[in-house]
């Protein structure tokens, strides 16, 4: 019996088609050893090719000219820009801004979740909440930040698995009035089902175990300016209910972007949330008149 064989594939590793790209070298002689974020640009002035961020723009960039695997990307650059930053912080808002409203074609692509969800602890019982409903900013009890309801509630299994909680009362399958759950015969339950347990101790461990994945409230009455230093520039970066309005170099210019919606931003608490909560920022409470005054 003969077999079919398979036509050939032709397979080039990326070294072996990579040149260094010559046509770039007019645009490295003026990168900054600076923090911030830079652009390759191709023949398109609308929409750039690739947004990155460094705390030194010029030795990223040059990694990038000598990394085979980019080769696409460099052979369709044609110029390379950056803006600076005041920090590593302020070039980690602008990127991810950027590429949220740009999409370039390099970049893995950023957008507006409107599944954001997350699990809110009510009367002893997980729920799922939708960022879209309920304001993530003030709201207690939350716990994760989940890109739909299918990842949060593989997270409440998960953990339902690691601490025998049971998945009847976590709401994960339906329970039969008076009887214990499958997983309590097979000693994967606690027992809150039947009578093994208490719910109060359940409830206790499934609290315990969320913990690690809790959402912090905004802490703040209103928006902040957490001010972020290097010795030849300073940029305060105005803050409200974890999203990130924009940087100024004076707060005097803050009150124009007080005026910006806030709603929670899924991207700006990531990255925000432990620059401002470990102290080691100065954070400055803002209101409109206060932003109006001269620091």
């Amino acid at each position: 019996m003969s077999r079919r064989q398979s036509a050939p594939r032709l397979e080039f590793e990326a070294a072996a088609i990579y040149e260094y790209p010559e046509h770039l070298r007019p645009w490295l002689e003026a990168l900054p050893k600076q923090p911030g974020v830079y652009f390759f640009h191709g023949d398109s002035d609308a929409m750039p090719l690739y947004i990155g961020k460094s705390v030194n723009i010029r030795s990223r960039v040059l990694s990038h000219l000598r990394t085979p695997d980019e080769a696409a990307m460099l052979r369709q650059s044609r110029r390379i820009t950056w803006i600076q930053t005041a920090g590593e912080l302020g070039a980690l808002l602008l990127e991810a801004r950027l590429i949220k409203e740009q999409q370039p074609l390099f970049n893995k692509r950023l957008r507006r979740n409107r599944q954001l969800c997350s699990l809110q602890i009510t009367e002893g019982k997980p729920q799922i909440v939708y960022a879209r409903e309920v304001d993530f900013s003030h709201t207690p009890n939350l716990f994760g930040l989940f890109a739909n309801r299918r990842a949060a509630l593989q997270t409440l299994q998960t953990l339902a698995d690691e601490r025998q909680l049971c998945y009847g009362l976590l709401g994960l399958e339906s329970l039969s009035r008076g009887r214990a759950c499958f997983r309590s015969a097979l000693k994967r339950c606690a027992g809150a089902c039947c009578g093994k347990e208490s719910v109060e101790d359940h409830q206790q461990r499934l609290v315990e175990g969320l913990q690690a994945i809790g959402v912090t409230c905004w802490p703040w009455d209103s928006a902040v300016a957490l001010k972020e230093s290097r010795p030849d520039m300073t940029h305060y970066h105005i803050i409200h209910n974890w999203l990130w309005l924009g940087a100024v170099d004076s707060l005097d210019e803050a009150a124009d972007l007080l005026r910006t919606p806030a709603g929670f931003d899924q991207d700006g608490y990531k990255i925000l949330c432990k620059p401002l909560l470990t102290g080691n920022y100065e954070i400055i409470p803002l209101s409109v008149p206060e932003a109006r005054k001269s620091r």
